[in-house]
């Protein structure tokens, strides 16, 4: 009987499948166009933040150098006692490093799911031009602005860079004579003004799309954005061009 019903049984064709295992939603929004754009407009404005507080910290280069060395020691002071010096800086220096190391993968990533998604280029060599200047603008600047920020690291924080004597010393607490130093050489004062143009470019263009990115774009508003975008781009540009300048026509260290 068993073999009766054996034989009457059709093939079987079915396969058994493993239950994929999902991601952790975070992750599987990052995967997205519109995760990536949420990256890049979060971690720009945490940037940009940083960017604005830190131009404004320097400002105190104009106080003397007893104001700027104080003020860097304040930074290094932050929470102590309640952690040790330093602590609150580096931690403060890994989520600048983190959101860096964020948004270029996010501008990377995203550059390359708009390739995918439009295998064809645009059949006007004009419309091309012009919608795609702000994303090969913001490549070229962005590019410009990590260097810059390397050289700045190598020279202000780590002073590899710029040393003093023969011996080649380096002493990070006398941060005013360090940065008079450095804007002394005018191959460099010269590419930190260049830099800084290239970052405002970048900063205007990134201030401008964010609200975009974030669903706060309206045509009632595109004035306060542009104006917005311009003044963000303007302040940082003049605050911090102004200390090579003010360096090389001996306003300050001479």
């Amino acid at each position: 009987m068993a073999q009766v019903l054996e034989s009457q049984r059709g093939p079987v064709t079915g396969t058994a499948v493993a239950k994929k295992k999902r991601r952790p939603f975070l992750l599987d929004l990052y995967s997205t166009a519109v995760g990536k754009k949420y990256v890049m407009a979060l971690t720009g404005i945490g940037l940009i933040g940083f960017v604005v507080f830190h131009m404004i910290g320097n400002l105190k280069m104009y106080l003397g150098q007893a104001d700027m060395d104080h003020y860097a020691e304040f930074l290094k002071a932050l929470l102590y006692p309640i952690a040790p010096k330093g602590v609150v800086l580096w931690l403060l220096r890994g989520g600048l490093l983190t959101m860096v190391a964020l948004h270029i993968h996010a501008a990377y990533s995203l550059t390359q799911l708009n390739h995918k998604a439009r295998p064809v280029k645009y059949q006007s060599e004009r419309d091309y031009q012009v919608a795609n200047f702000a994303s090969r603008s913001m490549r070229y600047t962005g590019v410009t602005v990590l260097l810059f920020v390397i050289w700045h690291l190598l020279d202000l924080t780590w002073g590899v860079v710029n040393t003093v004597g023969a011996d080649g010393e380096f002493i990070k607490a006398d941060v005013y004579d360090n940065v008079v130093r450095s804007f002394e050489r005018w191959p460099v004062a010269l590419f930190y003004i260049l830099a800084n143009i290239m970052l405002g470019i970048h900063l205007f263009h990134g201030v401008w799309s964010l609200f975009q990115s974030m669903g706060w774009n309206s045509p009632r508003f595109n004035e306060w954005r542009r104006s917005i975008a311009a003044g963000i781009a303007t302040i940082v540009v003049v605050g911090n061009v102004s200390f090579p300048v003010a360096v090389l026509a001996g306003i300050v260290g001479g």
